[in-house]
């Protein structure tokens, strides 16, 4: 019976997290999430005008998408892993802004601390997929 080595536990954290990463992107194509997505986007952010709020959304998706392929390409691996940690504490603001608007959110309002626990856990994950 063989035992798992590093190299193997870190090439299937990479799956996982591609296939939660790509699975993730994949949702925000659909009609529903976008608009509840595009109202999770802080006010201060909407002031800002960078981006129509649907088309943050849909750019956040494809980031999503792309960090997870490049999980899964040995040579691209730790730039993706590295692009997908920054990438969720640029997301942070619509979580935390959704976390404090628990009725207008509903269930997707995950209350602000386990919600930071939860993405400083999934980038580290991340860190130990890639490095």
């Amino acid at each position: 019976m063989s035992t798992m080595t590093f190299l193997d536990l870190q090439l299937t954290l990479r799956i996982a997290l591609a296939v939660l990463f790509i699975g993730a992107g994949i949702a925000h194509f659909l009609p529903s999430v976008q608009r509840t997505m595009s109202a999770m986007i802080p006010p201060r952010i909407r002031r800002a005008g960078l981006a129509s709020p649907i088309n943050l959304v849909i750019f956040t998706g494809v980031c999503e998408i792309l960090g997870g392929l490049g999980l899964l390409f040995p040579p691209t691996a730790f730039a993706a892993g590295l692009a997908l940690v920054v990438f969720l504490a640029a997301v942070f603001p619509a979580n935390a802004y959704a976390a404090g608007h628990r009725k207008r959110f509903g269930r997707i309002a995950i209350p602000l601390v386990p919600r930071l626990v939860a993405q400083l856990v999934l980038m580290a994950l991340i860190v130990l997929a890639v490095v």
